[in-house]
């Protein structure tokens, strides 16, 4: 399998070169130079499969060419150790539980294949990999946990000061070992900003094997592709049902890899982007406009975002054709008392307890389906464990949250972060220094 850029179709690299790589020269994404569809017996025996084979099947029909089957089948074995269940909540709305990893968040899937297979990408390399991670709160301690103590990989994580829960903080700041934490003085977009033009920086690259493990990089969206089978493989009569999917949304990167699931055969009939009020995407696909503005911060902040930079990887499945999104894809937004009052209502009703990423998404399912009847079948994804925003969480339902254990031991940690501004040069000497 080659990648291209969605900024330059012309462009084609290998799998290592896209993941090493991390983005192209010209700050586009890469991208696969195909989707290949699945043979419909795999979709029609989905219920009859286990995870890991499942999770081989779509590996090996996306890097199958570049990576050789025993390995492949080595790297899953050991990240995609634990499961995605589906949970029935009330009628027609189930959700994919996405929290059962070590940092109980879906970065969990896609932080643990890509370490393992950069690890084995660059094993005969002899020159260290510099990875750069930006993140508004999951990514950074599902990649700087994934990623920990593994040899000849260096991480650094740069997270917005004072916008992320303090358990995240914990979970990131406090490793030590070959993960780096900046406390960036900005905004998510600002973290974001410092990576993309670091690694489009040809000077700083003279001096760094550099790479991203951000959804930018095309390895932590092909693993998010899994768990969309795994879900309808928890489905009965799957093939006969009228599905649809709500997807929290930040960056964008889960719900691409939702789209590239369909496009490789997912029988799911829609999809549902829903955001808190950082709604550029929600807008547009009412508008057709897509208008990037800063971000706002929110008691979702995972999906505090204004520019999500997977949205070109969108616009490039549709070939940027607004009503051939609209056809596959809904919006739909809403404020934090919404997302307040939609933990209450769950808790109180089920005792089901939604983080409010999870709340914000089961918002989208619920009034997508109460406006389609049609669909008999609704699924919204639960992205985090709501003992990770207990502050939030304990509040709002008026008991205290259970806390996992594993958890727990973030906890006493000392956080280790260095102080930073969010200007590029201050940066771009940092990682100089680093590298002497």
């Amino acid at each position: 399998m080659k990648f291209y850029s969605t900024t330059d179709r012309s462009v084609r690299v290998t799998l290592r070169e896209a993941v090493l790589g991390g983005m192209p020269p010209d700050k586009g994404l890469y991208m696969p130079e195909f989707i290949p569809r699945l043979p419909q017996s795999f979709l029609n025996s989905l219920d009859s499969s286990d995870y890991q084979t499942i999770c081989l099947e779509i590996a090996q029909a996306l890097l199958g060419d570049d990576i050789p089957s025993a390995a492949l089948q080595n790297i899953i074995h050991d990240a995609i150790n634990f499961g995605t269940p589906l949970v029935w909540i009330e009628d027609r709305v189930n959700t994919l539980e996405l929290f059962h990893g070590p940092t109980l968040a879906f970065k969990d899937v896609g932080a643990r294949f890509m370490s393992r297979l950069m690890a084995f990408l660059i094993k005969d390399s002899g020159q260290k990999l510099t990875i750069l991670v930006a993140t508004s709160g999951d990514t950074g301690s599902a990649v700087a946990n994934g990623f920990y103590d593994i040899p000849g990989i260096d991480v650094i994580v740069l997270y917005p000061a004072a916008k992320i829960s303090q358990i995240q903080e914990k979970q990131i700041a406090t490793l030590g070992k070959n993960i780096t934490a900046l406390k960036i003085d900005g905004n998510f977009d600002d973290c974001q900003r410092l990576v993309k033009t670091a690694l489009a920086d040809s000077d700083l690259l003279r001096s760094l094997r550099l790479t991203s493990a951000n959804s930018i990089n095309i390895c932590r969206l092909i693993p998010q592709i899994f768990y969309y089978f795994n879900a309808l493989r928890q489905i009965g009569d799957y093939l006969s049902r009228e599905i649809v999917i709500c997807v929290p949304s930040g960056n964008f990167g889960n719900l691409t890899a939702g789209l590239m699931a369909k496009k490789m055969g997912l029988p799911v009939q829609r999809f549902i982007a829903a955001t808190n009020i950082n709604h550029v995407v929600p807008v547009y696909l009412t508008s057709g406009t897509f208008a990037p503005r800063p971000s706002v911060q929110t008691i979702s902040n995972a999906m505090d975002v204004g520019d999500p930079s997977n949205f070109a990887r969108i616009l490039d499945l549709y070939n940027s054709s607004w009503k051939a999104i609209q056809k596959d894809l809904a919006g739909a937004y809403y404020t934090d008392d919404e997302t307040r009052q939609a933990i209450a209502r769950l808790a109180h009703k089920t005792g089901y307890v939604l983080d409010p990423h999870g709340a914000v998404a089961y918002l989208g399912l619920t009034d997508y389906l109460a406006q389609n009847p049609r669909f008999d079948t609704g699924i919204f994804l639960e992205t985090a464990h709501p003992a990770k925003f207990k502050d939030i969480v304990e509040p709002v339902i008026g008991k205290p949250v259970n806390i996992p254990l594993r958890l727990k031991k973030f906890l006493d940690r000392e956080i280790k972060s260095i102080s930073m501004s969010h200007r590029y040069p201050d940066f771009k000497e940092f990682l100089l220094l680093k590298s002497n």
